[in-house]
């Protein structure tokens, strides 16, 4: 299912940082995809998706 990032991290009960810290990016990094601030690069959505268990295409940014 497509989700926001946002709503995919609350699903599991996570903080930016505890989402940053599974997916081995920087919490301000999160902070900035969900607002809209800073477009992911290929890489970072697929350590997004591999920390959330989702394919990369179900996250919308």
């Amino acid at each position: 299912m497509i989700k926001a990032l946002r709503d995919h991290r609350l699903d599991n009960f996570w903080s930016q940082a505890e989402l940053a810290k599974q997916a081995g990016i920087g919490a301000d990094t999160v902070n900035r995809l969900e607002n809209g601030k800073q477009n992911p690069s290929f890489i970072t959505i697929r350590k997004l998706a591999k920390a959330l268990n989702i394919k990369p295409e179900e996250i919308e940014f």
